[in-house]
Parts: structure tokens; C-alpha cells; sequence
């Protein structure tokens, strides 16, 4: 029996899934567009997402509590053009706002590269950050390092949670490192 209901959205091989399932979550809606990481997905979660976002009428997505999406960060990072919503990558964004606006999930959890933050001049998350309130979430957003986390490796990224209301929220304290004594 699951505590909630969440979709995963660019759901690549399924590592955002592995954290809201091993928390009491119930996945009823998957969507990735890559062929090689849908056969990874499906050989690890028994099915295969559905495909790509932009051509999935969110009346056919099911209900759920929670939206989570790490939307594809190519057109905003600094190893990218830097395109920004000019990419077709960049605007499925976009897509993530049509699902929330239909289904109005009780919160939602969004993962970009830290460089969404400033690209632009910092015009692009200040659009992104006002669609997501004018559909009245409340929004939270912090650059994280899973470095702090206790992964063996440096990896920055923008994490965006955001609730339905005035919903009162922190981002976990770093790790603290034991000392090698």
C-alpha cells in the first residue's frame, strides 16, 4: 500500500523513482523518450515508460499526488549552447507546466543543472519560477552538491520542490564527514 502517487517525467533509468518508491511512493505514470534508457528502465521496473512528453495528451496521465521531472538540462548548461528556451530542449519546461496546470498534484519535484539558475542573466528561472507560482505553488530552490550528500562524487545540481498552497519546507543539512581518527 503506497503513502502517495507520483508520475516520472524524463525519467532516464529511473533514480528519482528509486527514492519516492523507497519512501512510500506509488508510481502510476512514467515517460521517457531515449529507446536505451526506457530498456533499462522497464528491465529494472517491469514496463517500459511511455514516450516522448510533448506528444502525450495529459488527460491520459493519471491523477497523482506528486509531479517529479528532471527535465533535460543540455539547452541551459554551461557545456551546452546555451540555448535556452530557443532549444526545443529547453522548452520542455514548458510541457512540465501543461501537466501541472491539468492535474494540479499536491507538489512537485524538478532537478536541473545549477547553471538554470543564472543562465540568461537569470531570466529563464525567473520565467520558470512565475509559472510554477501563478499556478499557486509555493516554490523552494536550492543548488545542491551530492558531494554533501554522501556520493563520491561532485555533482551540482538545482533542485525546485514546490507545494499547493503555503506549505512550509528545508532542504536537508548537508552530511556532516566523521573525522578519519
Amino acid at each position: 500500500m503506497s503513502n502517495f502517487t507520483f508520475i516520472d517525467l524524463f525519467a532516464g533509468i529511473g533514480g528519482i523513482r528509486i527514492a519516492f518508491e523507497r519512501n512510500g511512493g506509488e508510481c502510476v505514470f512514467s515517460s521517457e523518450w531515449d529507446e536505451y534508457a526506457q530498456k533499462s528502465y522497464a528491465a529494472y521496473f517491469g514496463h517500459k515508460p511511455h514516450g516522448d512528453i510533448t506528444k502525450i495528451d495529459a488527460s491520459y496521465i493519471p491523477n497523482h499526488d506528486i509531479l517529479t521531472g528532471g527535465f533535460p538540462c543540455q539547452a541551459f548548461s554551461i557545456i551546452g549552447d546555451k540555448k535556452g528556451f530557443a532549444d526545443t530542449r529547453g522548452t520542455l519546461f514548458f510541457d512540465i507546466e501543461r501537466i501541472l496546470k491539468a492535474k494540479m498534484p499536491k507538489a512537485f519535484l524538478l532537478e536541473n543543472v545549477k547553471n538554470l539558475v543564472s543562465h540568461d542573466k537569470g531570466q529563464t528561472f525567473k520565467i520558470i519560477l512565475k509559472k510554477l507560482e501563478d499556478l499557486g505553488y509555493t516554490v523552494y530552490y536550492k543548488v545542491l552538491n551530492a558531494l554533501d550528500y554522501g556520493l563520491p562524487q561532485k555533482r551540482e545540481r538545482i533542485i525546485i520542490v514546490g507545494f499547493l498552497g503555503n506549505f512550509p519546507f528545508q532542504f536537508p543539512e548537508p552530511i556532516k564527514k566523521k573525522s578519519a581518527t
